[in-house]
């Protein structure tokens, strides 16, 4: 099956929030040997003026590989995962993530390029902080942007 070029200008809505426990933080930042202090220290994490543990910056991926799998998983795609190859990503940081948040992520296919027999796709997720924004009578939801991230995979084409 080839890549379906319509793809690009598709957005994936937020999926299911994922909650930033300290726990997690703490398992990722070992596992990427990430040995500041706010990672595993609530009052290390105070002292910078932070509310709980600060996740290591690519802590994210976490969030963007979750919407990513909307697009993967999408029978329209036409995206066969033994086939592709992660090609970029990158991170913009509007804030830090903090244990405590309840993060959801929008998928955006900002692009699809052919190349020769496979393509490039790029997305963008765009994660948020939500919360009821301290309505407690069901009111709006209120999101504060926290990250940006831009992905780039190839899929290859057959005999590629």
């Amino acid at each position: 099956m080839t890549i379906n070029p319509d793809l690009q200008g598709r957005s994936y809505p937020a999926a299911e929030v994922y909650d930033v426990g300290r726990e997690k933080i703490r398992e990722f930042a070992r596992a990427v040997k990430a040995t500041h202090p706010a990672h595993f220290d609530v009052e290390a994490a105070k002292a910078l003026g932070h509310r709980d543990l600060v996740a290591p910056p690519t802590f994210a991926i976490i969030i963007a590989q979750r919407a990513d799998a909307q697009l993967i998983e999408d029978p329209e795609s036409g995206i066969d995962f033994s086939r592709v190859v992660h090609a970029d990503q990158r991170f913009t940081h509007h804030r830090p993530i903090i244990a405590g948040d309840r993060l959801v992520a929008e998928l955006h296919v900002d692009g699809v390029r052919a190349m020769g027999g496979g393509a490039m796709i790029t997305t963008r997720s765009e994660i948020f902080a939500v919360s009821d924004g301290g309505n407690s009578d069901g009111g709006s939801e209120v999101r504060e942007p926290v990250t940006t991230t831009t992905s780039s995979i190839l899929v290859r084409g057959e005999g590629q």
